[in-house]
């Protein structure tokens, strides 16, 4: 079983209602696809490789090979009496994030102005996305993007974040994750995954499947707030990385997610009415929520189990 492809070129020609199929059908059953012809220059993607790769090796990878994960992998494969024991609440991972107000590695030739233009890229594809979501949801166009600019239309109030992620070679890839289960908080993610080193996995029907390394594609997947704006017809989807014995294997994240301040809740056209006894009733399947306070229930929770999150805010 494969994580489906999609060519997003053809939104523009003939195989358009196919492809809003295509995708609608993705963010219904996997939460997670992959876009091709997405129109980011692959000069560009090039470029993003090399500079990433190059901070990694010059700015951080001395400092990971003294980190917590290593020095409790080292402590756990030397007590030889735990030998199936595992590394827990730790990811064998190094991870920064770059966003338009914080400190960029600086040290990196033409990292900045390369990441700066990449980010700008994916901000724009992120929308893209999210109208694509709106037309398949039957909700106006740039419903979502509103929503997580706190309602506000045409306003810059939403997050977009890039984690740049390395997960080095692993001695004991069998006692450590690479990154824990988890589903993400936000919006919309989209990944600039390693297309020679895989590892990354989704739950999809109770079984752990392989994202399959594409070159130059770009991987989509849903957030906890899409959802809820849904109603439960789009999920979030649990996904792990896993540590590799070989290989170093990039990882580039980014995030478009709401506002901390922006209201949260299922788009009134998704409410499911239920006519009971000639009684119709409005079934939200989720609570409006500011994305703040989701935020500050899921630091705490973000490895266990989501529905609790949902009931959590719900009870705020």
């Amino acid at each position: 079983m494969a994580i489906p492809v999609i060519d997003f070129s053809k939104l523009n020609g003939e195989e358009r209602a196919n492809t809003l199929a295509q995708i609608a059908t993705c963010c219904e059953e996997w939460g997670f696809f992959q876009l091709v012809n997405h129109g980011i220059p692959v000069e560009l993607l090039e470029k993003v490789k090399r500079v990433s790769s190059e901070c990694f090796k010059m700015e951080r990878e001395e400092n990971f090979n003294k980190s917590t994960a290593v020095k409790l992998l080292d402590k756990l494969e030397k007590n030889k009496s735990n030998i199936n024991g595992k590394v827990d609440n730790v990811d064998w991972e190094d991870v920064f994030l770059l966003t338009d107000d914080n400190e960029w590695p600086s040290n990196i030739p033409l990292f900045r102005e390369t990441m700066k233009e990449y980010r700008s890229e994916l901000k724009n594809l992120a929308q893209r996305v999210m109208e694509v979501m709106d037309e398949n949801l039957g909700l106006p166009k740039g419903y979502i993007n509103k929503a997580f600019n706190n309602g506000e239309e045409g306003s810059e109030n939403a997050f977009f974040g890039t984690k740049v992620s390395h997960y080095p070679p692993c001695p004991h890839p069998e006692m450590v994750n690479g990154l824990r289960a988890h589903t993400d908080a936000g919006g919309v993610i989209l990944l600039f995954q390693d297309d020679q080193v895989d590892g990354l996995q989704i739950l999809k029907d109770g079984e752990w499947i392989d994202v399959q390394p594409i070159h130059n594609a770009i991987v989509i997947n849903t957030g906890d707030q899409i959802e809820v704006l849904s109603n439960g017809k789009y999920k979030s989807a649990w996904h792990r990385v896993l540590a590799k014995e070989n290989g170093n294997r990039r990882s580039i994240a980014s995030f478009y997610n709401p506002s901390l301040k922006a209201t949260i809740a299922p788009a009134p056209q998704l409410i499911v009415e239920n006519n009971n006894n000639n009684q119709v009733e409005l079934i939200s399947n989720y609570p409006a929520f500011v994305f703040g306070d989701y935020m500050n229930v899921y630091t705490e929770q973000k490895f266990l189990p989501k529905e609790p999150r949902f009931q959590a805010v719900r009870a705020m």
